[in-house]
């Protein structure tokens, strides 16, 4: 997937999503960088927050309807402050914060179930009144293979691990680039 921002653009979104919870937790309105227009396009992002490189909140929307912009400030706020997993960040966090964002492609239904490439390609499941996603990077920082993958976003949907093999399971596959 080639997403048209320079490294310029990608550079300011990530300190806008760094500003975004430096204001939160020195509370404080936050300053942003001037931008170009690339950044009023509209995809859906994951913003991902390590601190000594180990995960501390990542949260993100599959599409917006938002410039990618302030869907960036949202869900920076959202992997800081919101993601269930952890608690909220604090202040004496903010020198350590690590920031990643994924931004993704289109989703693409999966058929057959391992018709993706680990590391291109991310994996959304639905069933039962419930869904889950693993973006691309995650079955490469694991080591995982196609089959631990799918059991995987299987798992983070809070579905038994095979579910991916039900006739009656949404399974999609999509692309993101990550910096």
């Amino acid at each position: 997937m080639d997403i048209e921002l320079s490294k310029q653009d990608r550079d300011i979104l990530k300190t806008i999503a760094r500003e975004t919870l430096a204001a939160r937790l020195e509370h404080r309105s936050p300053v942003y960088p001037e931008h170009s227009r690339a950044l009023e396009k509209r995809y859906g992002i994951f913003v991902t927050i390590k601190v000594h490189g180990q995960l501390r909140g990542c949260i993100g929307r599959m599409s917006s309807n938002q410039p990618l912009i302030e869907t960036v400030k949202d869900m920076a706020l959202a992997a800081g402050f919101e993601d269930p997993r952890f608690p909220p960040l604090s202040h004496n966090e903010l020198s350590l914060l690590e920031i990643e964002i994924t931004i993704l492609g289109p989703l693409e239904p999966l058929s057959p179930p391992d018709n993706f490439t680990l590391g291109i390609h991310g994996l959304f499941i639905a069933s039962h009144g419930r869904s889950g996603v693993l973006l691309p990077q995650v079955a490469v920082e694991y080591g995982w293979n196609k089959t631990e993958f799918l059991q995987h976003v299987c798992l983070k949907a809070g579905l038994p691990p095979e579910t991916w093999k039900s006739p009656d399971v949404v399974l999609y596959r999509f692309e993101g680039t990550v910096f």
